[in-house]
């Protein structure tokens, strides 16, 4: 004989009180697990979609990050003048060089100052990059001292507003766009002229150079020019997509672990709610499972009756802290990014492995918390249960 669903939940509706506080305590600590697991997708989808598909970025060996790297103005017009280089409608190279530096802004409310990557780049950096949409105002123009700003750093940042002037690199720059990036890490940044940019900071080559591929298959081919050539063996290329994921995976790994640790010491704490929850059920109920027990329920039903009891349990406070933390990517948080040293902005995303992961992980703490409760409840003799005692 099997126990019916319907008497589970009736025993559950009678404790009612306790059942809520335990659920309410397994939703808190599923709400801080997709929290953790969420924070680290987020800055993940951010960092990767930064990138485009078919794009390649050539940077010169062992640095990490944009910053880090040198291309001098003869190393670059090597790079685009390959022949797997994708051209314009007039034939010229669609690529362009670029020069990253950090510089300093005022947060709006707190007045911290913020490291900001400012990026000198060029018109042909909205062909490489077509999900660049603008706001307000229109592209910087080339050899003028006009700036573009991402949205995250209109929002964030004072003076970073249309039609504001900036002061760093020794002179003023004016705001004439503001523009979005469907979330990217492009949002974070300030844009400007390249050619502007480079004796405003003196430097006198460029960080980068990007370039499109005819075709992405062509990768392997263009790869094989920074093996044979003896000018380009100095860099490495990468395609843009896996570069940003690389920039994404310490930090991301980072936030992942210390969440975690941080969570398993919550849910030891849940894990224990629920034990007392059950615990208690079974030591209200010893006449009622010697009865069941006397009408010819075996002792594997009575324990299969409360893991099912202990299993609704830590499914509702799953959904429940999953409704929660989903409501979480309506809000976005910024931090350094620790291979540029600058602000990043992003939100967080909730992605089908995250609900079934942390779905799993509010079973499990149900479970480990009803399983000794039910063992014990099965063990039970007959005429002690009848008893009572």
């Amino acid at each position: 004989m099997k126990v019916p669903i319907s008497y589970n939940l009736r025993n559950l509706w009678r404790r009612r009180l306790t059942t809520t506080l335990t659920i309410g305590g397994i939703a808190l600590v599923v709400f801080a697990f997709a929290a953790v697991l969420m924070l680290a997708h987020g800055l993940e989808v951010t960092l990767v979609a930064t990138g485009t598909k078919g794009n390649v970025i050539v940077l010169r060996k062992g640095s990490t990050s944009e910053m880090l790297s040198i291309v001098t103005r003869e190393d670059a017009g090597v790079i685009k003048s390959l022949p797997e280089v994708a051209l314009t409608g007039d034939n010229k190279p669609l690529a362009v060089t670029e020069v990253v530096v950090i510089i300093n802004l005022m947060k709006i409310g707190s007045n911290d100052m913020g490291n900001i990557n400012a990026r000198g780049t060029t018109a042909e950096a909205l062909l490489l990059r077509p999900n660049i949409n603008f706001i307000e105002g229109h592209m910087f123009q080339p050899g003028s001292t006009e700036i573009i700003v991402g949205k995250s750093i209109a929002q964030r940042f004072q003076g970073c507003q249309l039609n504001n002037k900036l002061k760093f690199g020794k002179q003023y720059w004016t705001i004439v766009g503001i523009f979005e990036d469907g979330g990217t890490g492009f949002e974070s940044e300030v844009w400007g002229d390249v050619e502007q940019l480079m004796p405003a900071f003196g430097r006198p080559v460029y960080s980068t150079a990007t370039i499109r591929l005819k075709s992405g298959a062509q990768f392997e081919a263009f790869l094989q020019h920074f093996k044979i050539d003896l000018r380009l063996k100095s860099f490495e290329p990468k395609e843009e997509l896996k570069y940003y994921a690389e920039q994404s995976q310490f930090l991301a790994t980072f936030i992942r672990v210390l969440g975690l640790v941080i969570t398993i010491i919550f849910s030891i704490g849940s894990v224990i709610g629920a034990m007392i929850t059950m615990y208690t059920a079974v030591a209200n109920r010893t006449k009622e499972i010697g009865t069941l027990r006397a009408l010819g329920f075996k002792k594997f039903t009575i324990l299969f009756a409360f893991i099912i009891e202990s299993f609704i349990i830590s499914l509702l406070g799953g959904i429940l802290g999953l409704v929660l933390a989903s409501f979480l990517q309506f809000f976005t948080i910024s931090t350094i990014n620790w291979n540029t040293f600058s602000e990043l902005a992003f939100g967080f995303q909730l992605s089908p492995s995250i609900i079934i992961f942390t779905m799993l992980f509010a079973v499990l703490m149900g479970l480990g918390g009803g399983l000794f409760p039910a063992v014990r409840a099965a063990r039970l003799k007959i005429v002690d249960s009848l008893r009572g005692s």
